[in-house]
């Protein structure tokens, strides 16, 4: 029993860290002279690139040294960035910006022909990006994505240096929240010409507009620095002059680092949250993302069967496992993450039916394996679960295998854990068997969640397929009837987890220790987590 070791093992470290913590001195390490904190991210960045970012390492690093109309403050309230004033036509499908007078790092001017570019790159298939499919609803753009148009008739333009005119197919109802998304920022299109394709790969390779600048990331270093941009248009907002941020993918060392003054915010994992409940600075984050199994349709013939996927998920004691990773990670039984939307007043998540395929179940777990295994004309199925190599990450899926093994007599579960990048490009290769992945919300909508499992959507890694999933989606996106959009959501993700087309986990909350002198940083459950524009020290 893996899983319980385990627990020993880390519950000892633990202590150790907290005998630690008694003897260590009350110094911060964080600076209010020098206005300078250290932070941590469990994962390296993938990349740099706004068009071509996918996870939420990159897009808070984003977050916090670009910006682009609009910026998400406390709660999400929409605020203006680089745009002072928005005008809407009466039917909603026609946006004018006016933008301030602002700088790119270099010093030179940003227009709103920045805007253009980037948003052309994004959507241009030459590009590749994953996310072009978020600019659905600008006119256009699915053409553009599929190769049927050119990416100049995309409706976006500048009028002038400083407004930029947006016309969409038909009214997005979340489309402000997008524009606080960093897939929607300017890109300087002279840097990314003369970085080529090494542009987005390391500190060096761009130009920044928000209120940090990067440095000393290479690509695959694991410490970075943000500083102050000196050129950044509400600079005399902006407090700290420095964030050092290093990987950190071992609790244990993290909350050691904490304590020894190297670090000012620490992830906990389940054993660590028992113990520091009490601490000054425990704080809970959550966040709108769910944590699921991906099985791999196209690559492996045993995992189409449903009743397979089906015996799959029954047969894992989500209960028990986020007891083992804890924090504030709860059992999922809906692709959604909670609290992420509310319908009437009811969150969207409790309105997806209980189809008793995201519960535990042993007893059916087994009969609808055995009924796999015949119809497949087997007698043992051997499969490989990918993820992470942080702690979290290997806990799960060595507490998987376990459950897996144990349940399911003839069920073979072999573990791969790797690198954060390295898990990303093998899920987008089709590289796997089945695959611990998460997703975060980009925005406060279901549709974040459920656009993600139509039949050609690049994050559809499985590549599980359905018509009347696809076309439930497409309806969602082409009513004005509120009521109606809910319906067609609400049926389509019913259907997902029916045919456990992915198997939900769990819903992320994670605890913290963060350093209580540092103030102002503002965290949102959805989108780009991290906002450090206003933070800062507080004097002693």
């Amino acid at each position: 029993m893996r899983p319980k070791k385990l627990i020993a093992s880390i519950g000892i470290l633990c202590m150790a860290a907290i005998g630690v913590s008694a003897c260590s001195s009350s110094n911060s390490s964080t600076s209010s002279k020098k206005q300078e904190i250290t932070w941590m991210d469990a994962a390296e960045i993938p990349t740099m690139d706004i068009s071509k970012a996918t996870d939420n390492t990159s897009f808070n690093q984003l977050n916090n040294v670009m910006e682009g109309l609009y910026r998400l403050g406390k709660d999400e309230k929409i605020e203006n960035a680089l745009a002072t004033k928005t005008q809407v036509s009466q039917n909603g499908k026609k946006w004018v910006f006016t933008l301030r007078k602002s700088k790119w790092s270099d010093g030179s001017p940003l227009t709103a022909k920045d805007f253009v570019y980037s948003w052309r790159r994004t959507v241009n298939p030459a590009t590749g990006s994953q996310y072009a499919y978020l600019f659905e609803g600008i006119k256009n753009a699915t053409a553009i994505t599929a190769g049927k148009k050119p990416v100049s008739s995309l409706g976006v333009k500048a009028d002038g240096k400083y407004k930029l005119v947006v016309t969409l197919d038909k009214q997005i109802p979340y489309f402000k929240l997008l524009m606080g998304f960093p897939l929607f920022f300017p890109q300087q299109e002279k840097m990314v010409k003369s970085a080529g394709s090494k542009y987005g790969t390391a500190s060096k390779y761009l130009a920044y507009n928000g209120p940090f600048v990067q440095s000393g990331w290479s690509g695959s270093n694991l410490s970075w620095k943000l500083k102050k941009n000196k050129n950044y248009w509400d600079k005399k907002a902006v407090k700290l002059n420095t964030i050092n941020y290093s990987v950190q993918k071992t609790t244990s060392t993290a909350y050691n680092m904490y304590q020894s003054n190297l670090l000012d915010a620490t992830a906990l994992d389940s054993e660590q949250s028992k113990h520091l409940k009490e601490n000054p600075g425990y704080t809970v984050r959550n966040s709108a993302s769910t944590f699921y199994l991906q099985y791999n349709q196209a690559k492996l013939k045993a995992l189409r069967n449903v009743k397979l996927r089906r015996a799959i998920s029954m047969a894992i004691d989500r209960q028990s496992l986020t007891k083992i990773l804890g924090g504030g990670n709860t059992a999922a039984n809906s692709l959604t993450a909670k609290n992420l939307a509310k319908v009437d007043g009811v969150d969207f998540s409790s309105t997806i039916s209980d189809n008793g395929y995201d519960s535990y179940n042993p007893t059916k777990a087994k009969k609808l394996f055995k009924q796999a295994l015949k119809e497949l004309g087997v007698k043992n199925i051997s499969l490989t679960i990918l993820s992470d190599d942080t702690d979290s990450a290997k806990k799960t899926t060595e507490t998987l295998q376990s459950q897996l093994e144990s349940t399911l007599s003839g069920l073979n579960i072999k573990t791969q854990n790797v690198p954060f990048k390295t898990r990303l490009s093998r899920s987008t290769a089709g590289d796997f068997d089945i695959v611990v992945s998460a997703w975060g919300a980009d925005f406060a909508d279901p549709i974040s969640f459920d656009d993600l499992f139509t039949s050609n959507n690049a994050n559809n890694n499985g590549k599980w397929k359905n018509k009347e999933y696809d076309r439930l989606i497409e309806a969602s996106k082409n009513t004005i009837n509120q009521k109606q959009r809910w319906q067609d959501l609400r049926q389509a993700e019913n259907l997902l987890l029916d045919q456990q087309g992915v198997s939900p986990l769990y819903y992320q909350g994670q605890a913290w220790l963060v350093r209580p002198t540092i103030k102002g940083i503002i965290y949102n459950s959805a989108g780009a987590k991290y906002n450090f524009k206003n933070a800062y020290v507080e004097k002693n």
